[in-house]
């Protein structure tokens, strides 16, 4: 299927930027579609992108290969079980980019034996440089496979899983992960400030350091720890710094918030998994 019509249910932030990766990507408006209830927000995707827009979902649906739930958790059980019966119908492969729902819950909403793929993007995604994961249920082809991953790539990196349990730790660490950069980078500031710098000159100066060790982490073949061993010099300021943060527990601390997170993530499926049939 090499022209699919992908079908956005939900025309929030996400889904504007998968559906602007797409067609920066190379997809055909006119093979685009989403829905919102909001008029206003409906208009100036449409405008903005030159995709196509409708208030009806199922209609949506109908005219779909694969469709992306692209709504908030707490309101997806109810938005899919009106699509039941299209999506029984219409047979397309479904996205989810829902935190905290899980396959099996998804399934009985939809009505069950549904192609479905769970993904769990990050907020970079809006600037195209997300990361994503994703997991496939035993229904889904190669081809669905590939679909899929294409769709969630447009905003950055993908990873299948195969294990769907894995899922919640991936929202602990790069789900939630951008915010524990920003803290990162909100303290520096904050103890640059402290040291006398002017404010301008902390922010700025921590911006640019936080895109340089990124950058250098990506394109090196080092691995951190090597990264960090080769900018350590013995005695050095360096040293002195990266000391004072393994004798505070850093990385302990890191374990602690992930798996905090972590647990979570799991106690909101719980809760999000509310449903009987």
């Amino acid at each position: 299927m090499s022209n699919p019509t992908i079908t956005f249910i939900g025309a929030g932030n996400m889904a504007a930027a998968l559906i602007g990766g797409l067609i920066a990507d190379g997809a055909d408006p006119h093979t685009i579609i989403a829905t919102d209830p909001d008029e206003q927000r409906r208009q100036t995707l449409s405008g903005n992108a030159g995709i196509r827009t409708l208030a009806d979902n199922a209609k949506a649906v109908m005219q779909a290969d694969i469709v992306v739930l692209a709504v908030k958790p707490q309101i997806l059980e109810a938005v899919t079980r009106e699509l039941g019966d299209a999506i029984q119908t219409r047979r397309p492969l479904v996205v989810s980019i829902a935190a905290g729902i899980r396959s099996d819950t998804l399934q009985r909403w939809l009505g069950g034996d549904v192609a479905l793929v769970r993904s769990m993007p990050n907020t970079p995604a809006m600037l195209q440089v997300g990361a994503t994961a994703l997991f496939a249920t035993a229904g889904v082809t190669e081809e669905q496979r590939e679909q899929a991953e294409s769709v969630m790539r447009a905003v950055g990196l993908t990873l299948w899983l195969e294990d769907e349990s894995l899922m919640d730790a991936v929202i602990a660490l790069s789900g939630s992960g951008p915010a524990y950069f920003f803290l990162v980078i909100e303290a520096m500031e904050a103890a640059g400030i402290q040291l006398g710098l002017p404010a301008e000159a902390a922010r700025l100066l921590t911006l640019q350091t936080a895109l340089g060790a990124a950058r250098m982490a990506i394109e090196s073949s080092d691995d951190p720890a090597e990264l960090r061993r080769k900018v350590t010099s013995p005695g050095g300021t360096t040293e002195q710094a990266i000391g004072q943060f393994e004798k505070d527990g850093l990385r302990e601390s890191f374990l602690r918030a992930l798996t905090a997170a972590r647990d979570r993530s799991m106690e909101i499926s719980r809760q999000l998994d509310h449903s009987e049939d």
